[in-house]
């Protein structure tokens, strides 16, 4: 009799899980069929391929570029009923590191050209084509617009940003643009104002000031750090500037 009792409690709680399964996965051929309707409209999709299981979409396959296996995931996800993406896509398209890395500088270093550029300050570095993006800008659009720059250059397979975006300040605001002038406008430092990547970059967060770039002479990066120090409302001024005969030593 116990054992009677026993089998119709473990069937009672078999039929639940057994139904949860069937439930799970009662969509996967419509997400299926709509997930590769999805992706067959854009050429750029037609290495890809979706399987789903348990509302759960996994899409394989090769695309040219990072931003077109971004892309791919994005228009998925979308897709009624289900429940999540794993991207497996690989980026086919392939660049050596260190080559990789300089045309990424060089797409990044004029970025913003106009939408205060002289306020942003970029790192980068690459390893088996993950670009990983970090500094300080000073607002969202200077970051979107940097990560879509390494996104659609060929060759990344991946991106990491570790952007940090400055908090919005009028005081920051109003700070940026005296040092702008109180460096640039300097005589001595007039040369590097009609460059236009800003060869002197200026970050400021609540009052504080760290200055970033390439200058000629230890005397010009000192000029830099003087000028910047004599704007009133300046807290504090961190100099990381580097003087081009001493890099790479």
């Amino acid at each position: 009799m116990k054992s009677i009792a026993m089998w119709m409690l473990l069937l009672a709680l078999a039929l639940p899980v057994s139904a949860q399964q069937k439930s799970e996965g009662r969509y996967d051929q419509q997400i299926r069929v709509k997930a590769s309707e999805e992706l067959g409209k854009r050429d750029k999709f037609k290495g890809v391929t979706a399987t789903v299981e348990d509302g759960i979409v996994t899409l394989t396959g090769n695309v040219e570029l990072y931003i077109d296996k971004v892309d791919a995931e994005k228009r998925v996800r979308k897709i009624q009923n289900a429940d999540g993406v794993r991207n497996r896509i690989e980026v086919a398209s392939s660049v050596h590191d260190e080559i990789l890395r300089d045309q990424l500088s060089d797409k990044l270093r004029y970025d913003r050209i106009g939408y205060g550029i002289v306020f942003n300050n970029l790192t980068l570095s690459v390893e088996n084509g993950v670009a990983t993006v970090a500094g300080k800008v000073r607002d969202y659009p200077d970051r979107d617009s940097a990560i879509a720059i390494v996104e659609t250059t060929p060759g990344v397979k991946d991106v990491i940003d570790e952007i940090e975006v400055a908090p919005t300040s009028i005081n920051d605001d109003r700070l940026r643009i005296a040092l702008a002038r109180s460096i640039y406008g300097n005589s001595a430092l007039q040369k590097y104002a009609i460059d236009p990547q800003a060869p002197i970059r200026i970050v400021v967060e609540n009052g504080n000031v760290e200055l970033h770039g390439v200058v000629t002479s230890k005397l010009d990066k000192q000029v830099a750090y003087t000028q910047a120090s004599s704007v009133p409302g300046v807290f504090s001024v961190k100099n990381n500037i580097v003087v081009a005969s001493e890099m790479n030593r």
